[in-house]
């Protein structure tokens, strides 16, 4: 996953290039990162 910056703010994308949100600030489409990891990690276990 990458953030990028855009001119509404921060953008999370997936590495396919999927659009995973826009946020206002950095801190934000950080915090939805984790998150998505998170789940991620969470649905390979169980």
């Amino acid at each position: 996953m990458t953030i990028r910056k855009v001119k509404s703010g921060y953008r999370l994308v997936s590495k396919k290039g999927k659009n995973l949100g826009t946020y206002k600030n950095k801190a934000g489409a950080e915090k939805r990162e984790r998150q998505v990891q998170f789940f991620k990690k969470k649905a390979a276990h169980g």
